[in-house]
């Protein structure tokens, strides 16, 4: 079972990063595509302006 939770935490992780990197460009971001990418879930918790960002990135 903690296997399973780890793998469908991974993969939302993993979805994530995917999402944000290929919508990257709908951002107001000009710098830090990686580090945005990487970092998602503690900018995305933190940060009101990146969720307004992130979200952009979603909807392409």
């Amino acid at each position: 079972m903690e296997t399973l939770v780890v793998l469908v935490l991974v993969g939302l992780y993993g979805g994530g990063v995917w999402k944000f990197w290929t919508g990257f460009d709908r951002t107001s971001f000009s710098d830090g595509k990686v580090k945005f990418s990487l970092l998602w879930p503690v900018f995305f918790a933190l940060n009101k302006s990146y969720r307004e960002n992130f979200n952009r990135a979603l909807k392409g």
